[in-house]
């Protein structure tokens, strides 16, 4: 069986750590970013250099001319980014409708292509109060679907679908992984804006393992 993996890779901080542990179990990585028409593209610059540090083959997909079906987050329109803790309501704001499912489709097309059994990407317990497309349910029928919708059966694999920010960290810490190689805030200013929902748990996360955080901050 080929040793292939493809890794959707958003150069966030879940990402990179399931794209360092998919070549941590030996796995042939092939990373898959998409610009689906996100605020900025700070993520993609990051995950790009990180990819060129490790010789990884990357591909960036521009799927930006689909952002008018994928309307009414705060991540694609101009829409104000809510500003608080990750568990508030108000942060429903920043889900994209149906994102993971499209995403993922390309991305078992494309280890299809590649002959590669696996499809990685990072769906987290701490996304599955807010992201419909990142509870063990949308992941488990989503896997079922990639097992018979090829000739070559698909697996995807999430092997941080029921931990926590703060371990995934702890994972990622586990493998000295160097977590400024790596942007999560909404907004993509030089500093990370300290303030949004997405830095909120960064940091929670930080301060939960007791170590600093790399990146620097605007408060």
């Amino acid at each position: 069986m080929s040793n292939k993996a493809v890794v959707v890779y958003s150069g966030g901080m879940d990402s990179y750590t399931v794209l360092h542990t998919a070549l941590a179990a030996g796995k042939d990585v092939y990373a898959l970013s998409f610009d689906y028409g996100q605020r900025h593209s700070k993520e993609l610059d990051i995950a790009a250099k990180v990819c060129q540090k490790f010789n990884i083959p990357h591909k960036v997909v521009d799927i930006s001319a689909i952002n008018s079906l994928m309307a009414g987050s705060s991540l694609t329109d101009d829409i104000e980014i809510p500003e608080g803790h990750y568990a508030e309501d108000s942060m429903k704001n920043t889900v994209v409708p149906n994102r993971n499912m499209v995403l993922l489709s390309m991305a078992i097309a494309y280890a299809v292509s590649l002959e590669a059994p696996e499809v990685y990407y990072g769906a987290h317990a701490g996304d599955h109060h807010i992201y419909p497309d990142c509870r063990p349910e949308f992941v488990h029928a989503m896997n079922a679907v990639s097992q018979i919708a090829n000739y070559e059966p698909v697996e995807i694999v999430t092997p941080f679908l029921n931990s926590s920010k703060g371990e995934i960290l702890a994972a990622g810490l586990a493998m000295n992984l160097n977590y400024g190689d790596t942007w999560t805030c909404y907004n993509g200013r030089e500093k990370a804006c300290g303030k949004c929902g997405a830095c909120n748990e960064r940091m929670e996360a930080f301060n939960e393992q007791g170590v600093t955080d790399p990146l620097s901050y605007e408060v």
